[in-house]
């Protein structure tokens, strides 16, 4: 099996069962809208890092981030109850930036698919100023740097 299978899949089971235990049982005001999007945990299965997002502004996060480190020690005892291992991971939550990296790439995408859209590039060769067109195919022709083949022989 490969290494690591064993705490992935702990991490997988502790995912699930936060996940319900936070939308069923947590009842915090704190916590806002919330979504456990992967838990990181160490090979020897004493650490895992739960990584997060949460839907709002910069003082949302603050109070969710405030609000599960004050429900710390009840999730680890539901965890601890709901799963059998010999020793129940010390958690630690942090704020998983990868979606708003993801957004930001994203809505860079838009506006360079807006600027083309706004800016068409030419068609046509002629339509090239004359000190961009080429006479010939830039296709045709060798790439640069590179020797022919005829030199090898």
């Amino acid at each position: 099996m490969a290494q690591g299978a064993r705490a992935d899949r702990v991490g997988e089971q502790i995912r699930q069962e936060l996940s319900q235990i936070l939308s069923q049982q947590a009842h915090d005001p704190g916590i806002g809208f919330l979504t456990l999007t992967r838990v990181k945990v160490t090979p020897d299965l004493q650490l895992a890092r739960v990584l997060y997002t949460v839907f709002g502004d910069e003082k949302q996060k603050k109070e969710t981030q405030k609000a599960l480190e004050r429900a710390l020690p009840y999730l680890r005892r539901q965890i601890g109850s709901r799963l059998s291992l010999r020793r129940v991971p010390e958690l630690q939550f942090f704020y998983d930036q990868a979606v708003e990296h993801q957004d930001r790439i994203e809505q860079i995408l838009i506006d360079l698919k807006r600027e083309r859209e706004e800016n068409p590039l030419p068609q046509d060769m002629d339509e090239l100023p004359s000190s961009e067109a080429g006479s010939s195919d830039p296709a045709s022709a060798p790439p640069a740097g590179r020797p022919d083949d005829a030199d090898e022989s």
